[in-house]
Order: C-alpha cells, then sequence, then structure tokens
C-alpha cells in the first residue's frame, strides 16, 4: 500500500519518495516490518491460542522432551501468514503477477494448515486432514500456478535471438563488394520453458528436450512436462517442511536460510546487469519476488523469537504447509526449481529419510514377517534425540550419547547454511 501511495502520488514532490523505486530499500523495509509485525502481534496471538487451549498432541510412543511439549499453543503459523501479508501488502507491488501468485499461494497453503490443525485441535482427531485431502490440495494449487506461468502473458523470460537483417553491400575502390550492415543478436521477452540448472556453459535447461514430439504436438507436450514439473516441486516442497517442523526452531531457522537465497537468486534474476553480468536467465518483473521473500524472512525470524527452544508457540501445519508452498512458487516463478534438492537439502533428507523407512519396513514384513528399519524413528531429526528404541531390527542405531534437541537444530542450521553458500556458488560454476 505504501508503495502503491507514492506511485499514486509521483506528481509531487515528497522527501524520499524516489527510494521506492529502489528494490533494495523496499526489500529492507518488508523485512523489518514482518519481523516486527511478528514481534508485537506474536504475544498477543500466542496469549488467544492458550485462551483458546490449542495446545499440541504427541504421539504415545513419543520422545521424553516431546511429552513435556505437551500443551504448548500450536497453530502459530498464523503469526507468520499475518506478518508476512502486512509486510508484502505495504511495500510490494501488488500488480506484479509474481506477487499474485505469491499471495494466492500464502492464503492457499494457509488454509490447508489450518484445516488439518482445526481437525486436530477442535474435532480431536489427531490424523487430522486426511493425506488424500492435503495432496489434492496442493496439487490444484500446482495446476493453478504451472497454467498461470503457461498462459500469462505477463511471465516471460528475456533471451537471445537472432534478428532477420538484409545485407548491404557498397564497392571498394577495387570494385570489390563491401558488407556495410548485417545480422546481429538482439535480446528479446519470450515465452519459454527454460529453467535453470547448475554445471552447464548458459546455466539453462529446456523442458522441450524432454518432449518426444515435434511441431504443435511437441509445443504442447513442453508445456505439459513444465506444468506437471511445477505440481511435483510445489507438492514436494510443502510436505517436505511438514515433515522437517518436528524441533523447536528447526522449520523456522531452516526456512529463512532458504528464503534469503531465494531473495538474492531473485533480485539477481530481475535485474539486466546483474543478470547480464552472471549470464544467467534475466526475468522482467521477477525483482518483486525478492520483496515478497524479504518480508517471508522478516516474518520466520520474528516468530523464530517465539519458537526457539524451549517454544512458548509452534506453527502447526497452518505454519509449515504455507512456508513449503511458498519456497516451491517462488522457485518456480524464478526458474531455480531445479536447484531445490541442493538448496532444500534438509528438506530433502528428511523427506527421503521418512520414504526409506517406510518402504524397508513394508518390505522386510512382507520377506520376514517383522518388519525392519533403518532409523530408530523418522523424520531424521528424532532419530538422533535421547528416545526409547521401538522393538524390532534397527539398521542405524540412535547414537550414543543421544543429542540435546538445541545441538541438532543448530547442527542442521549450520548443514543449511552451507547448502546456502554452495547454491549461490554454483552461478559460477561451468
Amino acid at each position: 500500500m505504501i508503495y502503491h501511495l507514492f506511485q499514486a502520488l509521483g506528481e509531487y514532490d515528497i522527501p524520499g519518495q524516489g527510494l521506492m523505486n529502489y528494490l533494495s530499500f523496499r526489500a529492507m523495509m518488508a523485512t523489518v516490518t514482518a519481523m516486527l509485525v511478528a514481534l508485537l502481534a506474536g504475544k498477543q496471538i500466542i496469549r488467544w491460542l492458550q485462551r483458546q487451549q490449542i495446545g499440541e498432541t504427541v504421539r504415545e510412543l513419543g520422545l521424553a522432551d516431546q511429552v513435556q511439549k505437551k500443551g504448548t499453543p500450536t497453530m502459530g503459523g498464523i503469526i507468520i501468514i499475518i506478518s508476512l501479508l502486512c509486510g508484502v501488502l505495504l511495500w510490494c507491488d501488488l500488480t506484479n503477477i509474481y506477487v499474485q501468485l505469491l499471495l494466492l499461494s500464502t492464503l492457499w497453503c494457509g488454509a490447508l494448515g489450518f484445516t488439518d490443525d482445526y481437525i486436530k485441535v477442535f474435532k480431536h482427531n489427531k490424523n487430522g486432514l486426511s493425506e488424500h485431502a492435503k495432496l489434492i490440495g496442493q496439487v490444484a494449487l500446482g495446476f493453478i500456478v504451472g497454467l498461470t506461468v503457461w498462459m500469462s502473458d505477463d511471465i516471460v523470460v528475456r533471451e537471445k535471438v537472432a534478428s532477420e537483417v538484409t545485407y548491404e553491400t557498397e564497392l571498394s575502390a577495387d570494385s570489390q563488394p563491401v558488407i556495410t550492415t548485417g545480422s546481429f543478436k538482439e535480446e528479446d521477452v519470450v515465452k519459454s520453458t527454460k529453467t535453470t540448472i547448475p554445471f552447464v556453459k548458459r546455466h539453462e535447461f529446456d523442458y522441450k528436450w524432454l518432449s518426444p514430439f515435434k511441431g504443435a504436438m511437441g509445443w504442447y507436450a513442453k508445456w505439459g512436462i513444465y506444468v506437471l514439473m511445477i505440481v511435483l516441486v510445489i507438492t514436494a516442497c510443502s510436505n517436505g517442511t511438514n515433515l522437517t517442523d518436528g524441533l523447536d526452531g528447526l522449520a523456522a531457522g531452516t526456512s529463512a536460510i532458504v528464503g534469503v537465497v531465494i531473495g538474492i537468486l531473485a533480485w539477481l534474476g530481475g535485474n539486466l546487469i546483474n543478470s547480464n553480468y552472471l549470464n544467467i536467465m534475466y526475468i522482467p518483473g521477477s525483482g518483486e519476488v525478492a520483496i515478497f521473500m524479504s518480508a517471508f524472512v522478516g516474518a520466520l525470524v520474528g516468530f523464530l523469537w517465539y519458537n526457539s527452544f524451549p517454544a512458548q508457540v509452534f506453527m502447526g501445519d497452518t505454519g509449515s504447509l504455507t512456508i513449503g508452498g511458498v519456497i516451491g512458487v517462488a522457485a518456480v516463478l524464478i526458474r531455480k526449481e531445479l536447484l531445490l534438492p541442493l538448496l532444500c537439502g534438509i528438506f530433502f533428507v528428511e523427506s527421503l529419510s521418512v520414504l526409506m523407512q517406510r518402504t524397508w519396513f513394508k518390505i522386510t514384513k512382507k520377506r520376514t514377517g517383522e518388519g525392519a528399519r533403518i532409523w530408530s524413528m523418522t523424520p531424521l531429526h528424532h532419530h538422533y534425540q535421547d528416545k526409547q528404541e521401538p522393538e524390532g531390527r534397527i539398521l542405524f542405531h540412535k547414537p550414543v550419547p543421544p543429542h540435546h534437541e538445541v545441538k541438532i537444530v543448530n547442527r542442521f542450521w549450520i548443514v543449511g547454511i552451507i547448502l546456502a553458500v554452495a547454491t549461490l556458488a554454483l552461478l559460477k560454476v561451468r
């Protein structure tokens, strides 16, 4: 709103008005705004949740320190969503298609997570929203984003294309033809299925290379493949963040690190000079994603004030599904989704540990009648905690001595920072 207010008052000479044209200034203000809203409103929201007796439930086969958390207010993702929206609505260009898609994703995933938490808390159903219902909601969002990327004329990339120029010649003094003008290359904005991929010369990969068809069928096939990839990325990110949310500050801190990197990549890709210098894809208008992600990081840091050990509030699925959805959609919009396995390595490993554990348990139970486990408990962060191991065969036993929750979270953060730096370093690795 502040951005649009200054734009509307453009004919007046207001001190500081020119600052609104700088992405860096609006990004910093969005961060500060979201952080302050989270800090100031967070305490009031936590008190309201306590009055509503919205407390966390734990599994019967849980951890000793997890049992102590019973009754801690959950649904704290409301704090993240409110503070994020305040930062975005005040400082972003709300007419920007990228901002609109990210706002839709925030509200969509927030509503999905809120429904899950509501069923758990008020309906006293520990299972919450069914996995199929969550999946349908995430896939639906993926198709909305994917089809918008396909159909919208505002979502384009700028790439070099050959211009058709007629050669003109003139005769030299010795009657030899001399070319005075010729073909050259210029940049043009086009609809494209290209994305960023590391370790190659131009850092680009085109989904049309996966299409088995040519011509008109090939055109539809490449966009179909791209849309399905977008659906997969958004669904995987949302679920991965949800699984990582199990220790105080783990999901929020790790997501803040990811948000910083996505914001940097959006700022570089949305700036013509920086993108040309780094020889990366220039995406007109995507600089607004950097402002959105700045508010996103500010909201998470403000939420960490209350979510750090010992947590005064948990984000619940209201927060975790929202965080994952925002990360996935933002990465897709700036064409960096293929970097997510590295950048979101924590989420990837947490999800993979659950998948491997379930698959191995089913295979061994079918073969021997008794299911075996790879780790004592998944998601992976629970494996390192002090707990009683379940009965049966376990391939990797818990560490001795077990680690304190704070040490586990801090080490996961350190790994997340290393992965973030590695992701940024790939911009120069050819």
